[in-house]
């Protein structure tokens, strides 16, 4: 009962945390306004050079921008209490380590989710995208796997918070791999063989093509395979992220380096 408490109250006071310094109406420029200028430039270059699709650069741009949520939430989760010098006072509690860390990632899975579907509904409706009525449902359970998955990266992600100073520079790379390696503005087939490659083994990629094959008419059926291999890569994320954790909580307290010097 008590890692069940940890969990779920634990990590909604750690979520709510962070927004402890900012005005919460912040959240309205950067979750819902700068996703919708995202889609809305790539799409219009996409116009310009008269490749692709508004549906394809509307649905790659609004799955890929959950990674604000879900990598930076995550980062500060471990680096806010680091740079607070609390982490040491989380650290000394009895509290179990996975549901103290994967506790804090389920109230960001569901902000991704909120972004990112939020970024879908509205960028559709600016762009005039037709979406089947029928794909919306699958629609929403392929965001949530994504907004899980790209989680499972941003606890990784998280972990390096124990030993680098300054993960806000680190996220933003992550962001940035994420954006040109996905699949989220060009496909996958046009990339060359190695970036292809790399974007296969991170999250987003299986979710966004997923998700463009159910705006396409596809069933839920026919991409339950990429729905899987999503699911699986953020999981792998996820468990690296875990053991990284405590490997990183073992370095910190042997070197003394937990709490910011």
């Amino acid at each position: 009962m008590s890692s069940v408490r940890v969990f779920f109250v634990g990590g909604l006071i750690s979520f709510r945390a962070l927004f402890s310094w900012l005005n919460p109406w912040i959240y309205v420029p950067a979750m819902l306004v700068a996703p919708i200028f995202q889609i809305l430039l790539f799409a219009y270059i996409g116009r310009s050079a008269g490749v692709g699709s508004d549906s394809f650069f509307l649905i790659g741009n609004a799955l890929q921008y959950s990674a604000i949520p879900c990598l930076f939430a995550m980062a500060q989760a471990i680096a806010g209490e680091r740079y607070g010098h609390t982490l040491g006072i989380v650290m000394v509690t009895p509290a179990r380590r996975l549901p103290l860390f994967l506790g804090r990632s389920l109230p960001v899975v569901v902000n991704g989710f909120v972004v990112s579907m939020f970024s879908l509904v509205a960028g559709a409706l600016v762009l005039g995208v037709g979406i089947p009525g029928s794909a919306w449902l699958p629609l929403a359970l392929v965001v949530a796997v994504a907004a899980a998955s790209c989680t499972g990266f941003g606890l990784l992600n998280a972990a390096l918070a124990l030993r680098v100073r300054e993960i806000a520079v680190m996220t933003n790379v992550l962001f940035g791999l994420l954006l040109v390696f996905c699949g989220v503005n060009v496909a996958l087939d046009a990339l060359p063989g190695w970036m292809a490659a790399v974007g296969r083994r991170l999250p987003l990629t299986h979710a966004i093509e997923a998700a463009r094959g159910l705006a396409g008419g596809a069933s839920l059926g026919d991409v339950s395979g990429l729905v899987g291999t999503e699911l699986l890569v953020g999981a792998v994320y996820a468990a690296l992220g875990v053991l990284l954790l405590g490997v990183l909580e073992v370095e910190g307290r042997r070197r003394a380096t937990l709490e910011m010097q």
